[in-house]
Protein backbone atom coordinates (compact mmCIF):
# COMPACT_ATOMS: atom_id res chain seq x y z
CA UNK A 1 0.00 0.00 0.00
CA UNK A 2 1.69 3.44 -1.12
CA UNK A 3 0.08 5.57 0.81
CA UNK A 4 1.16 3.36 3.91
CA UNK A 5 4.94 3.78 2.61
CA UNK A 6 4.54 7.72 2.49
CA UNK A 7 3.23 7.98 5.78
CA UNK A 8 5.97 5.86 7.43
CA UNK A 9 8.10 7.95 5.54
CA UNK A 10 6.53 11.32 7.26
CA UNK A 11 7.15 9.72 10.40
CA UNK A 12 4.42 7.44 11.24
CA UNK A 13 5.19 4.67 13.47
CA UNK A 14 1.80 2.85 13.20
CA UNK A 15 0.84 -0.42 12.10
CA UNK A 16 -0.36 -1.18 8.29
CA UNK A 17 -3.66 -2.61 10.01
CA UNK A 18 -4.61 0.41 11.66
CA UNK A 19 -4.05 2.56 8.70
CA UNK A 20 -6.63 0.14 6.65
CA UNK A 21 -8.89 -0.13 9.75
CA UNK A 22 -9.24 3.83 9.23
CA UNK A 23 -9.89 3.96 5.59
CA UNK A 24 -12.40 0.89 6.04
CA UNK A 25 -14.72 3.04 8.36
CA UNK A 26 -14.13 5.91 6.14
CA UNK A 27 -15.06 4.35 3.44
CA UNK A 28 -18.34 3.19 5.12
CA UNK A 29 -19.04 6.35 6.55
CA UNK A 30 -19.22 7.86 3.06
CA UNK A 31 -21.43 5.47 2.16
CA UNK A 32 -18.77 3.15 -0.01
CA UNK A 33 -18.40 -0.75 0.03
CA UNK A 34 -15.52 -1.77 1.35
CA UNK A 35 -12.67 -3.15 -0.99
CA UNK A 36 -11.73 -6.24 -1.46
CA UNK A 37 -8.32 -7.98 -2.16
CA UNK A 38 -6.97 -8.34 -5.48
CA UNK A 39 -4.80 -10.72 -7.26
CA UNK A 40 -3.92 -14.43 -6.83
CA UNK A 41 -5.16 -16.13 -3.90
CA UNK A 42 -2.18 -16.90 -1.66
CA UNK A 43 -1.64 -20.65 -0.30
CA UNK A 44 -2.87 -21.34 3.07
CA UNK A 45 -0.20 -20.97 6.00
CA UNK A 46 -1.17 -24.62 7.93
CA UNK A 47 -3.26 -27.24 6.92
CA UNK A 48 -6.61 -27.00 8.60
CA UNK A 49 -6.96 -30.65 8.79
CA UNK A 50 -3.51 -31.01 10.55
CA UNK A 51 -4.46 -30.62 14.63
CA UNK A 52 -1.78 -28.14 16.21
CA UNK A 53 -0.62 -27.87 19.52
CA UNK A 54 0.18 -25.28 22.00
CA UNK A 55 3.77 -24.72 23.77
CA UNK A 56 2.21 -26.19 27.33
CA UNK A 57 0.95 -28.61 25.55
CA UNK A 58 4.23 -29.51 23.42
CA UNK A 59 5.89 -29.59 27.19
CA UNK A 60 3.28 -31.92 28.79
CA UNK A 61 3.85 -34.53 26.34
CA UNK A 62 7.51 -34.60 25.73
CA UNK A 63 7.65 -35.08 29.56
CA UNK A 64 5.28 -37.17 30.17
CA UNK A 65 6.19 -41.03 30.66
CA UNK A 66 5.69 -42.37 27.25
CA UNK A 67 3.99 -45.54 28.23
CA UNK A 68 1.32 -42.67 29.45
CA UNK A 69 0.80 -41.28 26.24
CA UNK A 70 -2.41 -42.28 24.64
CA UNK A 71 -2.77 -43.13 20.87
CA UNK A 72 -3.67 -39.77 19.79
CA UNK A 73 -1.08 -38.13 21.96
CA UNK A 74 1.70 -40.37 19.76
CA UNK A 75 0.10 -39.01 17.23
CA UNK A 76 0.60 -35.59 18.00
CA UNK A 77 3.86 -35.73 19.33
CA UNK A 78 5.11 -37.69 15.76
CA UNK A 79 5.31 -34.15 13.71
CA UNK A 80 7.32 -32.72 16.73
CA UNK A 81 9.98 -35.09 16.28
CA UNK A 82 9.72 -35.21 12.49
CA UNK A 83 9.61 -31.38 12.01
CA UNK A 84 13.17 -30.65 12.63
CA UNK A 85 16.62 -32.02 13.62
CA UNK A 86 16.75 -29.35 16.57
CA UNK A 87 13.11 -30.55 17.53
CA UNK A 88 14.19 -34.21 17.25
CA UNK A 89 17.05 -33.47 19.50
CA UNK A 90 15.75 -31.29 22.36
CA UNK A 91 12.98 -33.77 22.55
CA UNK A 92 15.45 -36.99 22.80
CA UNK A 93 17.71 -34.93 25.54
CA UNK A 94 14.76 -33.33 27.88
CA UNK A 95 12.87 -37.15 27.20
CA UNK A 96 16.52 -38.51 28.64
CA UNK A 97 16.66 -36.39 31.41
CA UNK A 98 13.20 -37.25 32.94
CA UNK A 99 14.06 -40.41 32.63
CA UNK A 100 17.04 -40.53 34.64
CA UNK A 101 15.68 -37.92 36.99
CA UNK A 102 12.45 -41.04 37.63
CA UNK A 103 14.81 -43.45 37.52
CA UNK A 104 17.60 -42.45 39.91
CA UNK A 105 20.28 -43.18 38.21
CA UNK A 106 22.71 -40.69 38.48
CA UNK A 107 25.59 -43.09 36.66
CA UNK A 108 23.79 -41.97 33.18
CA UNK A 109 24.42 -37.80 34.30
CA UNK A 110 27.57 -37.82 32.93
CA UNK A 111 26.37 -38.89 29.96
CA UNK A 112 23.96 -36.84 29.58
CA UNK A 113 25.81 -33.86 30.46
CA UNK A 114 28.22 -34.62 27.54
CA UNK A 115 25.63 -35.21 24.94
CA UNK A 116 23.98 -32.06 26.07
CA UNK A 117 27.21 -29.89 26.15
CA UNK A 118 28.24 -31.26 22.48
CA UNK A 119 24.64 -30.63 21.34
CA UNK A 120 23.90 -27.67 18.52
CA UNK A 121 21.34 -26.38 20.99
CA UNK A 122 22.64 -23.19 23.21
CA UNK A 123 20.11 -23.49 25.66
CA UNK A 124 21.40 -27.18 26.83
CA UNK A 125 24.66 -26.35 26.39
CA UNK A 126 24.80 -23.60 29.30
CA UNK A 127 22.44 -25.67 31.35
CA UNK A 128 25.32 -28.31 30.63
CA UNK A 129 28.02 -25.75 32.18
CA UNK A 130 25.13 -25.13 35.11
CA UNK A 131 25.09 -28.34 36.18
CA UNK A 132 28.81 -29.59 35.87
CA UNK A 133 29.51 -25.77 38.16
CA UNK A 134 27.28 -27.63 41.10
CA UNK A 135 27.72 -31.34 39.86
CA UNK A 136 27.40 -32.29 43.59
CA UNK A 137 23.92 -31.07 43.99
CA UNK A 138 22.50 -32.21 41.06
CA UNK A 139 23.94 -35.35 41.40
CA UNK A 140 22.03 -35.43 44.67
CA UNK A 141 19.00 -34.52 43.06
CA UNK A 142 18.93 -37.06 40.90
CA UNK A 143 19.59 -39.60 43.61
CA UNK A 144 18.18 -38.90 46.71
CA UNK A 145 14.79 -39.26 47.12
CA UNK A 146 13.85 -35.85 49.14
CA UNK A 147 12.92 -32.17 47.38
CA UNK A 148 12.08 -28.92 48.41
CA UNK A 149 8.96 -29.13 48.03
CA UNK A 150 7.54 -28.96 51.44
CA UNK A 151 9.20 -25.79 52.10
CA UNK A 152 7.90 -24.15 48.86
CA UNK A 153 4.52 -25.02 49.79
CA UNK A 154 4.81 -23.53 53.56
CA UNK A 155 6.74 -20.07 51.62
CA UNK A 156 3.38 -19.75 49.23
CA UNK A 157 1.08 -20.37 52.22
CA UNK A 158 2.92 -17.62 53.92
CA UNK A 159 2.99 -15.50 51.41
CA UNK A 160 -0.97 -15.96 50.53
CA UNK A 161 -1.59 -15.05 54.32
CA UNK A 162 0.78 -11.98 54.10
CA UNK A 163 -0.86 -10.89 51.14
CA UNK A 164 -4.32 -11.61 52.06
CA UNK A 165 -3.70 -9.16 55.48
CA UNK A 166 -2.29 -6.25 53.93
CA UNK A 167 -2.69 -3.24 55.11
CA UNK A 168 -4.36 -4.50 58.29
CA UNK A 169 -2.70 -6.63 60.06
CA UNK A 170 -0.83 -5.86 63.42
CA UNK A 171 1.76 -8.26 65.16
CA UNK A 172 -0.19 -9.84 67.08
CA UNK A 173 -2.20 -11.11 64.66
CA UNK A 174 0.18 -11.58 62.40
CA UNK A 175 1.74 -13.97 65.33
CA UNK A 176 -1.61 -15.98 65.23
CA UNK A 177 -1.92 -16.87 62.19
CA UNK A 178 1.59 -17.37 61.18
CA UNK A 179 2.61 -19.24 64.31
CA UNK A 180 -0.44 -20.27 66.58
CA UNK A 181 -2.59 -21.11 63.52
CA UNK A 182 -0.39 -24.24 62.44
CA UNK A 183 -0.20 -25.37 65.55
CA UNK A 184 -4.23 -25.27 66.63
CA UNK A 185 -5.57 -25.89 63.39
CA UNK A 186 -3.52 -28.92 61.86
CA UNK A 187 -5.46 -30.11 58.52
CA UNK A 188 -7.14 -26.67 58.26
CA UNK A 189 -6.78 -25.57 54.51
CA UNK A 190 -4.28 -22.63 53.92
CA UNK A 191 -5.79 -18.93 54.04
CA UNK A 192 -8.65 -20.28 56.03
CA UNK A 193 -9.56 -17.69 58.92
CA UNK A 194 -8.17 -19.51 62.33
CA UNK A 195 -11.61 -18.91 64.80
CA UNK A 196 -10.69 -16.06 67.47
CA UNK A 197 -12.06 -15.77 70.95
CA UNK A 198 -14.88 -12.41 70.98
CA UNK A 199 -12.95 -10.38 73.30
CA UNK A 200 -9.26 -11.39 71.43
CA UNK A 201 -10.15 -10.98 68.23
CA UNK A 202 -11.84 -7.08 69.37
CA UNK A 203 -8.38 -6.21 71.39
CA UNK A 204 -6.65 -7.61 67.75
CA UNK A 205 -8.70 -5.11 65.29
Amino acid sequence: MRLYEDLQRQGYRGGRSTVLGYFTQLRKAQGLAPRTRTGQPTAPVSDPTVQGVTPRQATWLVLRRPEHLTEDEQHLLAPLLQAHTVFAQAITLAQDFAQLLRARQPARLDTWLQQAATSSLAVFQRLAQSFQRDFATVTAGVTLPWSSGPVEGHINRLKMLKRHMFGRARLDLLHRRFVLAPQQGEGQAPGQPVPVPAHQDAAAV
